[in-house]
């Protein structure tokens, strides 16, 4: 064994047994608990960074943990190989995306195995292989005859930098998740899945989702957006000229119906287009609304309410009164009917655009007390509160917040017969007569929109459809799949090159054999990642999408990855699961049991990227310091769920320990060897140790308790380090003392005249003989094994070769060891150490009896000489005794 830390060394040895032994790779074993950890596939940009590094290791890290539960762990590693990057780069340099793409993935899965992440290779797979999209086709043909795929014309966000279609969910806050530009609206054809119609048992679903954090649950809560309402018929003044004669309207909210001063809708509205033929102004406004394309839910929450008023009224359902129709850039038409009633008094949006216009605010819900009495009409119309237009002393810029409350609380005001009830029964009794009158009806409504598939680029899976001027789009055949992409392509501008491809574009129509036309957009890469968990189970399965193997490894036990995907991925991924169990292909309803949000890797306070430049490159790192290190320092600068600062003295540090954790090994083997215990030293006799190793082996076990907790429970891996960290110093310090009493014990046999070689272990700081039965060298070993076994999941490379050293050829790998198991009896405490305290300040701390009585504690710290010169005569007033640990004198 090597005198110091050589890190290639040891990294090497260790990779080189594991690739010998096949260590990770992994079957399907009945007799054991099966634990599946996956970390979120990357996708192959060709180099790992930081973040890559920090996801990775906390995976590894549950994952040899669980292994060393006795569980048959499965974690695989693939890649997210289709999307927009790789098309961007083969732009950038003449290279076909397939050629780019396999390249990086070769690079990447060095790194990764370069930093020993136990991953069983033998399942690898990558989205951009016929291979596997193929079973993506057959799936999404399964759908479309089904009918939960669909083809339609819709308005779609439009990413104009990378020239496609993005799902809602890819719009962060007007912009392009991908490139960061901004995003517009554009009508066009796109391919869509039916997400709408698991709606509610999405939402039911997050409630079992206990080992998800509550931040992500609610954010998918609020994603699905369960509302209940009434959708409500304002009749129109007069109808429209293609014969439409209402305007349909939904809301939450029928308690302020009768708060109702206007309507407003969206430019694409039919109310619209018609008052654009005969009103210039109102086409002049509304084409300008289009162009800008700016209607994004980002867009319109933060941008001026501007609107136009148009010649057409609504009639008030309740009230007969005529309210004037808008034309705002506040309402979007794929949302609703496109229509909403405006009522400015209780809504902030309404307010601003009513104060802005000069439009009439109305009062309608109060909290209790009423403010104000009213009086009714005969008509049962209200004709008091109050009520006046946008320009009125009264309304100023914070009224409406007064007025609005939540639904608890409150009360309807100037509602005629309405008035006086809260929001429930408001609710109840102006819905049941606007279903009475047939004007109106109880609705659920969700927020969330069915999932557009389809992107106009050239880089992904083909979508399995062939489109017939007279069968119209029809699926390809199953025993004509894959629909395989042409990966021989040159890049001529803006737009697919499929386009320009006759020989991919020309196929019979499956219905009539007619000339049809395949579909050239392809499939948004969230559909390869909603399901890749359950290919790794079988991922050389031929004949069908999934087997047996499935059901068996899923669902997923342990997933990591960024808080980022909440809606992205996490939400695909549940619904996809779901369409996958009512096809029979699993029967579980959940993907991922437990799911971890790592923290970002910060440099000077802010994310780490390259348009920054304060990038790290972990191969450096690597380089210089050993895997080792880079995967400690990642584990312990912060809990995994937190964001973690990059730090070049904190790499440091965890490179110092490593190699003081290596010399510690290595001079207690070298202490094990001088005593003649080649074989290692004998068994611990845990009913006769001194107090020092008593002390040693109290530590040992109360370490082993702590980490054990932080693992299983808290997945705190910093603290879990940090407790190893103290029991190495506890170690080295107990190693110390030996030293020194062997060779104080040497200098004796000197002067005796012995002339003989030091035992390995010399007397107790109480006085004992020195260690001839080698139970300090024992004492040492449980404490050595217990730091190796507790860090390997951490620092597998070196764990594994002190393992090996310590324990020689018996040993075998330290990963097939057993965590190690706290002994009860090892905790108890003799003598305990107790803080004495005068008027709150410490001034002393004593060894005493363990289970002291609070008598014998106070005065055993009355006898503390520090104590005793702190009282200076003055007289106890009271004592503050905690057992083990306190003495608190309060003296006057």
């Amino acid at each position: 064994m090597k005198a110091s830390y050589q890190p290639r060394d040891v990294e090497q040895a260790a990779q080189s047994y594991w690739d010998e032994h096949g260590s990770f790779a992994v079957q399907r074993d009945n007799t054991k608990e099966k634990f599946y950890c996956l970390s979120m596939l990357p996708y192959p940009s060709g180099k790992l960074h930081m973040g890559h590094v920090r996801n990775y290791t906390i995976g590894d890290v549950i994952a040899r943990y669980q292994r060393m539960q006795g569980k048959n762990v499965l974690q695989p590693m693939g890649w997210d190989a289709f999307g927009m990057p790789a098309e961007n780069a083969a732009i950038a340099n003449q290279v076909p995306p397939a050629e780019w793409t396999a390249g990086n993935i070769k690079e990447m899965r060095r790194q990764l195995k370069q930093l020993g992440f136990a991953y069983d290779w033998q399942r690898e797979l990558a989205t951009c292989h016929p291979d596997y999209y193929r079973w993506e086709q057959w799936f999404f043909a399964k759908l479309f005859k089904k009918g939960l795929a669909y083809r339609k014309s819709a308005e779609v966000n439009w990413c104009e930098t990378d020239q496609t279609v993005l799902a809602n969910e890819q719009v962060v806050d007007g912009c392009c998740w991908r490139c960061g530009k901004p995003v517009t609206r554009r009508e066009m054809a796109q391919w869509f899945i039916r997400i709408t119609a698991y709606a509610q048992e999405l939402l039911d679903g997050i409630d079992q989702l206990e080992g998800w954090p509550e931040q992500v649950r609610t954010m998918q809560r609020n994603w699905i957006g369960r509302s209940e309402g009434v959708d409500i018929r304002f009749a129109l003044e007069r109808p429209l000229p293609t014969g439409e004669d209402a305007l349909e309207v939904y809301t939450t909210r029928p308690d302020t119906l009768l708060g109702a001063t206007f309507a407003v809708v969206a430019p694409q509205h039919p109310v619209a287009e018609f008052a654009a033929q005969s009103n210039p102004e109102a086409a002049g406004f509304i084409k300008g609304l289009l162009a800008s394309g700016k209607l994004t839910d980002a867009q319109l929450a933060t941008q001026e309410k501007l609107g136009i008023a148009t010649d057409f009224y609504a009639i008030h359902p309740l009230t007969g009164e005529r309210l004037p129709i808008w034309v705002a850039n506040f309402v979007v038409m794929s949302y609703g009917s496109g229509a909403v009633m405006s009522v400015p008094g209780h809504d902030e949006r309404d307010h601003a655009f009513a104060r802005k216009y000069g439009l009439p605010i109305k009062q309608v819900i109060a909290k209790r007390p009423r403010p104000q009495r009213e009086s009714k009409s005969a008509g049962g119309k209200s004709t008091g509160g109050a009520a006046g237009n946008g320009n009125d002393a009264r309304y100023d810029a914070d009224t409406w917040r007064d007025w609005y409350a939540d639904k608890h609380g409150i009360e309807t005001v100037n509602s005629g017969e309405f008035s006086g009830l809260d929001f429930q029964s408001a609710f109840n009794a102006v819905a049941d007569r606007l279903e009475q009158e047939g004007k109106g009806k109880r609705t659920v409504n969700f927020r969330l929109r069915d999932w557009g598939v389809s992107r106009q680029r050239y880089w992904g899976a083909p979508i399995p459809i062939i489109h017939c001027g007279k069968c119209g789009p029809q699926a390809v055949p199953e025993a004509d799949l894959p629909v395989t992409l042409p990966t021989d392509v040159r890049f001529e501008g803006v737009g697919s090159p499929l386009l320009q491809m006759p020989a991919f574009l020309d196929a019979p129509c499956p219905a009539c054999g007619g000339p049809g036309r395949r579909e050239t957009d392809t499939f948004d890469t969230f559909m390869e990642s909603s399901w890749y968990y359950l290919r790794y189970a079988c991922p050389r399965q031929a004949d069908a999408m999934l087997d047996g193997e499935a059901d068996y490894w899923a669902p997923v036990d342990q997933y990591i990855g960024g808080i980022e995907h909440a809606i992205l991925h996490l939400l695909y991924a549940r619904f996809y699961h779901k369409l996958l169990r009512d096809e029979g292909l699993v029967h579980s309803d959940e993907p991922f049991t437990r799911l971890l949000t790592q923290g970002m890797v910060l440099m000077g306070g802010v994310k780490m990227a390259k348009s920054r430049g304060n990038t790290v490159d972990p191969q450096a790192m690597i380089d210089r310091y050993g895997a080792d290190t880079v995967r400690l320092f990642s584990m312990f600068a912060a809990p995994p769920d937190q964001s973690l600062e990059w730090s070049d003295s904190a790499v440091e540090g965890a490179h110092r320990f490593l190699k003081r954790l290596w010399k510690l090994a290595a001079a207690h083997a070298q202490a094990c060897s001088r005593a003649g215990l080649r074989g290692g030293p004998p068994p611990l006799d845990a009913d006769n140790l001194s107090e020092a190793r008593k002390a040693l082996r109290r530590k040992t076990h109360e370490t082993i308790a702590k980490v054990s907790d932080d693992f299983a429970r808290r997945q705190t891996f910093n603290t879990a380090i940090a407790a190893v960290m103290e029991l190495s110093n506890a170690l080295g310090a107990f190693a110390e003392r030996g030293n020194a009493e062997r060779g104080a014990a040497g200098g004796k046999e000197g002067k005796r005249g012995g002339g003989g070689r030091a035992s390995p272990s010399g007397a107790s700081p109480s006085g004992e003989s020195p260690d001839s039965d080698g139970q300090n060298l024992a004492a040492e070993r449980e404490a050595i094994a217990a730091a190796l076994l507790l860090l390997s999941p951490i620092v597998p490379h070196i764990c594994h070769v002190l393992w090996s050293a310590l324990h020689g050829e018996r040993a075998g790998c330290i990963m097939n060891e057993p965590w190690p198991e706290v002994d009860e009896s090892a905790l108890a405490r003799d003598r305990v150490e107790m803080a004495v305290q005068v008027n709150g300040k410490l001034r002393a701390r004593m060894q005493v009896a363990a289970g002291l009585g609070k008598e014998a504690a106070e005065q055993a710290a009355l006898a503390q000489e520090n104590v005793r010169r702190h009282l200076a005569g003055g007289e106890v007033r009271k004592v503050i005794f905690v057992p083990d640990k306190l003495v608190s004198l309060v003296v006057k």
